[in-house]
């Protein structure tokens, strides 16, 4: 199989996860990298130099050169984004990693038969550590799919469900870090209030998430989870009596409805 060239327009946080875990593979399925930045020279030059790249700051040059385009821009661009691609297109794979746009979003705006994917990672992408969810359009074929294999291995495991699920779960795997951040931080701040210092309390929270998860790893429900830790009466059941007072379950299926329902907004008001 040969290798394809991939050019990335747009150089954030995601675009730089996902070159540097290509960069960490044995890049076996790709040739040149290319990233594209019209405002940041410097941010462009560091990537270079970083993870061994090419640089442009003229990406509709670039386009014919790629048999991969990956859209790492914001979902309000996307629009005006595609309209500028359109004219390139000769029937490259695009795939985009913006919430809320999906591939008949796209392709209605490309030339007929584009094979198009929506990647939807989480920062934890970062660390090769995303789960992600994806969903392809109807023109991608099984040559296209070791590619987005390649790009989803390189941040880490992926579940490819179909459009209207990664518009609803948005919330429970790209957005929920931040929930879990939040949580963390209230936590930090409790744990500080007993005189320990911040590094002190980092420790002691982060280590509880690593034991949590590693249970839940082991394959054990969360209820039972939770019953083991608040014997009837005890003072962990008294602080489970208070988020339950308090509503925090349907607050967080709250948070994720906003989410869902702002991302779909939002993609929707790009176009």
């Amino acid at each position: 199989m040969e290798k394809a060239n991939i050019l990335f327009i747009g150089a954030g946080r995601m675009a730089e996860a996902i070159v540097s875990g290509i960069a960490k593979s044995d890049r076996s399925y790709f040739n040149t990298i290319t990233m594209a930045n019209r405002s940041n020279k410097e941010k462009l030059m560091h990537l270079k130099d970083t993870y061994g790249i090419q640089m442009t700051t003229d990406w509709m040059k670039a386009v014919q050169k790629h048999d991969i385009i990956v859209l790492a821009t914001p979902p309000k661009t996307h629009d005006e984004l595609l309209h500028m691609l359109t004219p390139h297109i000769s029937g490259q794979l695009v795939i985009t990693v913006a919430a809320g746009i999906d591939p008949q979003y796209m392709e209605m705006r490309l030339p007929e038969e584009t094979p198009v994917c929506w990647i939807m990672p989480n920062t934890a992408a970062q660390v090769g550590m995303s789960m992600s969810t994806y969903t392809c359009g109807q023109f991608v074929e099984s040559r296209h799919r070791p590619f987005i294999q390649a790009l989803l291995d390189a941040i880490g495991p992926a579940e490819e469900l179909t459009a209207g699920q990664v518009h609803d779960l948005t919330a429970v795997t790209g957005s929920a870090p931040a929930f879990i951040y939040y949580t963390v931080k209230a936590l930090e701040e409790a744990a500080e209030a007993y005189d320990i210092s911040g590094i002190q309390a980092r420790k002691l929270v982060v280590q509880m998430l690593k034991g949590s998860v590693a249970m839940l790893e082991e394959g054990h429900d969360p209820q039972e989870l939770m019953e083991q830790v608040a014997t009837p009466g005890g003072s962990t059941a008294e602080g489970l009596r208070v988020l339950e007072t308090y509503g925090v379950d349907r607050i967080l299926k709250q948070a994720v409805e906003a989410v869902n329902d702002h991302a779909r907004t939002n993609g929707k008001e790009s176009g």
